[in-house]
């Protein structure tokens, strides 16, 4: 592994507080792999054999069952995914392939486990990121359970334009199917909802979103923190 992505791996919070020689032995029998996009790196239901890092691109992480499809969270640089499954030997609850070339590193379940055992700081580390997954989990419930397709549109709306720097344009970070299932709409709906949002401001060209009346839609959307702060 090239020592500038050993240093990137190092200041993640899941890392950063740990003994030298625990992360050098953690890393030990790590490495780093290309993978081209459109490309599964794990199966849901497959043990969990590896701890995967995201050092460059993305990963979409989806389930899958009785035919269907849905996405369930986007990953991006510096992150790590699926955390839970190699803390506790179990099986992935979800299958994850690359959104688009992709730089993975993949730590061996069995070396984190047994370094979780050995170094407090990084255990106290886990449990907090797995805290943190717990309490999103949770908001992207109440997203889904407590509002309407239109009201969870306009949300997401506001969350990615606070996310692209706060501009009235800003372009939609993938395409509108996948936007759809992230939601839980069909992309019929989600074509309706965006009809739906006109009256609030919302035009939409292609990827491209422009919020023409910003009051408008916030008094609409009524952001909660509670629901929409994904970083607390």
């Amino acid at each position: 592994m090239p020592d500038s992505e050993y240093r990137e791996i190092r200041k993640l919070d899941l890392f950063a507080h740990m003994a030298d020689d625990n992360f050098t032995s953690l890393m030990r029998g790590a490495y780093v792999q290309n993978f081209p996009a459109q490309i599964e790196l794990i199966t849901e239901g497959e043990p969990s054999d590896f701890l995967h890092i995201v050092v460059s691109g993305s990963v979409d992480l989806f389930s899958t069952w009785n035919g269907r499809e849905t996405s369930m969270a986007t990953v991006r640089p510096i992150s790590t995914f699926i955390l839970a499954a190699t803390i506790k030997d179990a099986p992935y609850l979800m299958s994850a392939r690359t959104l688009e070339k992709s730089r993975i590193a993949l730590i061996p379940s069995q070396d984190v486990r047994a370094i979780f055992d050995a170094d407090g700081n990084f255990a106290r580390a886990i449990v907090t990121e797995l805290a943190q997954c717990y309490r999103s989990v949770i908001k992207a419930q109440k997203d889904l359970k407590l509002r309407t397709s239109l009201e969870r549109l306009a949300n997401y709306l506001l969350r990615q334009q606070r996310h692209a720097g706060g501009g009235a344009a800003f372009e939609l970070d993938f395409e509108k199917r996948r936007l759809a299932s992230v939601l839980g709409m069909t992309p019929e709906n989600l074509s309706r909802a965006f009809k739906g949002l006109q009256p609030y401001g919302v035009t939409v060209t292609g990827t491209r979103i422009t919020i023409d009346s910003q009051a408008d839609l916030e008094r609409f959307a009524r952001p909660n923190p509670l629901i929409d702060d994904f970083s607390t």
